[in-house]
C-alpha cells in the first residue's frame, strides 16, 4: 500500500508533553467497527467495565534504560568529534547496536569515549570501538561487559525521550518515573511501551475484582520505533528487529483463556507484535524467544489478539498502519479525525484507545 494513505494532519496542540495526572485519569476512545456507535468516549478507569470476566490483559514488562549516550570520537592521526548514540538492541554481553548522530563521522575501528565525568564505574571510563557501520546504525563493542557495562550505561546515559517531546523540552527528573510503567522489570528498552503508562495500582485492583487476568511478556522496544517510514510503498519498508520472550507458562495461560471463550487483550502494540510472532496459523500461542521484525499492515490476518489498548500514533508510522490493519483502515482514519477534533492527546504521554478487532 502507498505510505501516504496513512497520512493525516495533527495540530501541535494535540501532542502531549506530559502524561495525565494521575496516570489512569487519561481519556480513552473505544473503537469497534462491529458496534453501534463505532466510536465511544470513555476513560482509562472504565476499562474493567469494557471487558468481561475471564478476559486477559497482556502487558510488556520491559524496562526503559538510559540508552542515550553522549561521547567523543577519537581516531589515530585524526581529529576528534562529538557523537551522540542511542542504543537500541543488545547483541551480547559487550555489544550493542545503536543509532549514531552524526553517523558520517564514524567508521570501523573508531574509538568513542563516553561518560568521562568521573561518575561511572572504572573511574569514569565507558569506551567502545565501532565494529561496523551501516548508514545511521553502528555496532559498538564496549570495553566493559555484562553487569559492569550495565552499571556504566545506567550511570553515563539518560532516557531518550521521543523526538516529538525532546524537540519541545528537555528531559527532567519527572520523566524518570513518568516514562516507565509501574510493572517494568526487565531492563533493555529504549522506548516505553506507552499503552502501559496509564496503569496504576487502583486500576489493577479494579481489574482483579472484575475477574480479568493479567499476564506478562517481554519485548525490548528499540529506537527504530521512532524512525520515519522513508519508502513510498509499505512493501519496501524494512522493520528493525526487537528482541522478546513469551514464556511457556504465559503461552499456556493465554491458550487456556481462549479455550474457555475469553478474549486476549494486548496492552500496547509491542505486546501484540510479540504475541503475533509467537502464534501459529491456528492461533495457538507457543513459547517463543528471539528477534522479531514483524510488520503488520492492512490485509494481515491476526492470529492471537482480540482487542488492543494503545495510544494515538504518528502519521505515516508503522504503528498507525498496524492499528489500521487491526480495527479497519477507514474506521481508524475516522477515529483519528474524531480524536483530533475532540481534543484527544496524542503520542507517548497522550490519551488511550481501546480497539476491537474488525471482523470483516
Amino acid at each position: 500500500m502507498r505510505v501516504d494513505l496513512f497520512d493525516f494532519d495533527l495540530p501541535e496542540e494535540n501532542i502531549a508533553l506530559r502524561p495525565a495526572d494521575p496516570r489512569d485519569s487519561a481519556r480513552m476512545l473505544v473503537v469497534n467497527a462491529d458496534a453501534d456507535p463505532v466510536l465511544c468516549d470513555k476513560g482509562v478507569l472504565d476499562l474493567p467495565d469494557l471487558l468481561q470476566p475471564g478476559d486477559a490483559l497482556v502487558f510488556n514488562d520491559t524496562k526503559v534504560i538510559p540508552a542515550q549516550l553522549e561521547g567523543f570520537r577519537t581516531r589515530e592521526g585524526g581529529e576528534g568529534a562529538s557523537i551522540s548514540v542511542t542504543l537500541h538492541m543488545r547483541v551480547d554481553g559487550a555489544r550493542w547496536k545503536a543509532f549514531a548522530r552524526p553517523a558520517k563521522r564514524l567508521k570501523r575501528g573508531d574509538r568513542i569515549q563516553f561518560g568521562h565525568a568521573g561518575k561511572t564505574c572504572m573511574l569514569g571510563t565507558l569506551d567502545a570501538t565501532v565494529e561496523a557501520r551501516d548508514e545511521a546504525e553502528v555496532t559498538l563493542l564496549f570495553d566493559l561487559s555484562g553487569p559492569a557495562l550495565d552499571e556504566a550505561i545506567f550511570s553515563a546515559g539518560h532516557i531518550p525521550l521521543p523526538p516529538y517531546i525532546a524537540a519541545k523540552r528537555a528531559e527532567d527528573e519527572k520523566d524518570k518515573t513518568d516514562y516507565q510503567t509501574i510493572y517494568a522489570r526487565e531492563n533493555g528498552a529504549v522506548a516505553a511501551p506507552t499503552a502501559g503508562l496509564h496503569f496504576t495500582p487502583r486500576l489493577f485492583d479494579a481489574l482483579e475484582k472484575r475477574g480479568i487476568e493479567r499476564h506478562f511478556v517481554t519485548l525490548h522496544v528499540g529506537a527504530g520505533t521512532f524512525l520515519p517510514v522513508k519508502a513510498d510503498d509499505t512493501a519496501d519498508h524494512k522493520m528493525h528487529e526487537e528482541r522478546g520472550t513469551v514464556s511457556a507458562e504465559t503461552a499456556a495461560a493465554l491458550n487456556a483463556v481462549r479455550a474457555r471463550g475469553g478474549r486476549i487483550v494486548s496492552v500496547g502494540t509491542t505486546s501484540l507484535r510479540l504475541l503475533e510472532s509467537a502464534a501459529r496459523e491456528d492461533g495457538v500461542i507457543e513459547a517463543w524467544s528471539g528477534a522479531t521484525d514483524i510488520f503488520i499492515t492492512p490485509g494481515y490476518r491476526f492470529r492471537a489478539i482480540d482487542a488492543l489498548m494503545t495510544n494515538f500514533h504518528l502519521p505515516k508510522s508503522t504503528l498507525f498502519m498496524l492499528v489500521s490493519a487491526f480495527a479497519g483502515f477507514e474506521t481508524m482514519h475516522a477515529a483519528y479525525e474524531y480524536a483530533i477534533e475532540n481534543g484527544y492527546r496524542f503520542y507517548s504521554y497522550g490519551d488511550s484507545s481501546l480497539l476491537f478487532r474488525n471482523s470483516k
